[in-house]
């Protein structure tokens, strides 16, 4: 079942306008799609980033445009603004149900690497995965169990196994997370022993400090 939010058409899109609508905790948005003409909407912010944080970005909307019917559509970019760190700009796409469509899914690991316990290092060069599947099939999230894994072994989109209702298309031999041996420490530089008798440059040998003394007795 679709999340449903309520969104008010822009008509004015001048910017005074636009910081007003921000000023009251909506965020300005365009809704768009294949063979759609664009529309300018509002939307609540808090209501917005809640649904994303609940349902993932992947969720489908049911965006309640007043005066137009309702359309089904999913979030498709957003900005955010990074010194107030709010939500200042949404688009949203229109998606046919019917329809496969290609999205980012992202991974999420359970469990502790057995080869951590043993001092190896866990790394997770993917963090999200392309998927192909109808919008009510996209999973919010693919789950790996790493607790299995020991130091040198690793997990490949080839390893996961598609579930019913979308079509991984990632490359299969591209590393989802493996465990690496632990990194080894530098060797410490050898010190000196303290008392050991530095090293006098240009010190000279005796036979040099006898002949000096001969050649001084020669002039006087």
């Amino acid at each position: 079942m679709a999340n449903v939010l309520k969104a008010k058409q822009r008509q004015d899109l001048k910017q005074s306008v636009t910081r007003e609508l921000r000023l009251e905790g909506s965020v300005p948005s365009v809704v768009y799609g294949k063979d759609k003409e664009p529309i300018t909407v509002a939307v609540d912010s808090i209501e917005l980033l809640k649904t994303v944080r609940d349902e993932g970005k992947n969720a489908i909307i049911s965006l309640d445009i007043e005066g137009k019917d309702s359309v089904d559509v999913m979030l498709h970019e957003y900005q955010i603004d990074p010194l107030k760190d709010e939500l200042i700009h949404a688009d949203f796409y229109v998606v046919n149900m019917g329809q496969e469509m290609d999205v980012e899914v992202p991974i999420h690991l359970e469990g502790e690497a057995a080869g951590s316990k043993e001092g190896g290092v866990l790394q997770q060069p993917l963090y999200e995965i392309a998927v192909r599947a109808k919008p009510a099939d996209i999973p919010e999230e693919i789950l790996i169990d790493v607790s299995e894994l020991n130091i040198g072994d690793s997990i490949l989109v080839g390893d996961l196994k598609e579930a019913k209702g979308y079509e991984i298309t990632e490359d299969e031999d591209t590393t989802i997370v493996s465990v690496t041996p632990p990194e080894e420490m530098p060797e410490e530089p050898e010190i000196e022993d303290a008392d050991a008798e530095p090293e006098v440059i240009n010190e000279k040998s005796d036979d040099e400090e006898g002949e000096e003394a001969d050649e001084d007795k020669d002039k006087e």
